[in-house]
């Protein structure tokens, strides 16, 4: 039975509560949060406990999982791997690279997993669309394009208006493109990315980031923190034998439209329900396997700093008005 605590009570704490109270062989045990109050509130609602302190946590459980703001990570997850515990952590990994890379080094040290949540990978379409591009079904992928977005998103102490603490729409939030697109398509070269983020608005941001990456293809990243229609999700991949496409607001929200001799295109629906099946649910029970396994998670503490050093590349570029070259390129 693998006991697992969770710290934070705020909305990814309980979705990820709900995916362990389902699984076989896991064991909830209970929250701690920096709001008591709240903390004992969802407990009750889970039937567990509420824990006065984190190193009180600590010491009932097998496994922590870290759903609290960003710039709390490195402490919380220094302090599972010395108590020799399990984590998973919330994305982004870290605010900073040496913060990821204290991570690694303690968790590598101490012989513990750490994934960060980059729960992308488990959503039904985006796993399938990277399977089909595996797979040929766009030839050679040429240009991708995602869109992530809707309204400035509000949390205790309004913490993502602090970009010091949340690094914005880009590190906070289209660093699941960021992942995905790394994971599909191959690493990354060169960052160069516009943004509103320094321009002194009020609870409005955007960004378009462009990537360039090894293999030749171009990659736009579009972040919309200024959408009060709601949340929106979509992409494009363009190779030279077809289209995959996706939006979240259509009914039928995956096609993939193929190349004829001809050069026109015919569109074949490919239905995928994000409803089929939990991602969040997927993401946890794939690291809770891995760690009765015994075996490394897909998705590794490495590909969570990665996914970090092209965010923070993006938010350099928006900076300075420069290109970017990630891994010491010229």
């Amino acid at each position: 039975m693998l006991r697992v605590g969770i710290v934070g009570v705020g909305t990814m704490g309980r979705t990820h509560a709900s995916a362990y109270t389902k699984l076989p062989n896991v064991q909830l045990v209970g929250f701690t949060d920096a709001i008591a109050d709240a903390a004992q509130r969802v407990a009750s609602q889970f039937g567990v406990q509420a824990f006065d302190s984190y190193e009180t946590l600590l010491e009932q459980v097998d496994m922590v999982d870290i759903c609290t703001p960003t710039p709390t990570h490195l402490e919380l997850v220094l302090r599972a791997a010395s108590a020799g515990k399990h984590i998973l952590c919330e994305k982004p990994l870290g605010r900073t690279l040496p913060q990821c890379e204290q991570m690694i080094e303690a968790a590598n040290k101490a012989g513990v997993t750490l994934m960060p949540a980059q729960v992308l990978r488990f959503f039904p379409e985006f796993k399938q669309a990277r399977d089909l591009v595996l797979a040929g079904a766009v030839g050679t992928p040429a240009a991708i394009r995602t869109r992530r977005g809707g309204p400035y998103p509000r949390a205790a102490n309004d913490w993502y208006a602090d970009f010091e603490q949340s690094g914005g729409p880009i590190l906070d939030m289209v660093i699941h493109d960021f992942d995905w697109l790394r994971w599909t398509f191959g690493e990354v070269e060169r960052v160069f990315a516009k943004a509103l983020t320094f321009k002194g608005l009020d609870h409005i941001d955007y960004a378009l980031i462009t990537l360039r990456l090894k293999s030749g293809a171009i990659a736009h990243v579009e972040a919309n923190w200024a959408d009060p229609g709601g949340f929106k999700v979509d992409f494009e991949i363009a190779g030279d034998a077809g289209m995959i496409a996706f939006d979240s607001r259509l009914a039928t929200p995956l096609t993939v439209a193929k190349q004829d001799a001809g050069g026109g295109g015919g569109g074949v629906a490919v239905p995928e329900s994000p409803l089929a099946e939990d991602p969040y649910m997927l993401e946890i029970k794939h690291f809770v396997d891995s760690v009765q396994a015994g075996q490394p998670p897909s998705i590794t503490a490495e590909d969570g700093m990665k996914a970090v050093e092209i965010a923070l590349a993006a938010i350099e570029s928006v900076r300075t008005g420069k290109v970017i070259r990630l891994g010491g390129g010229a």
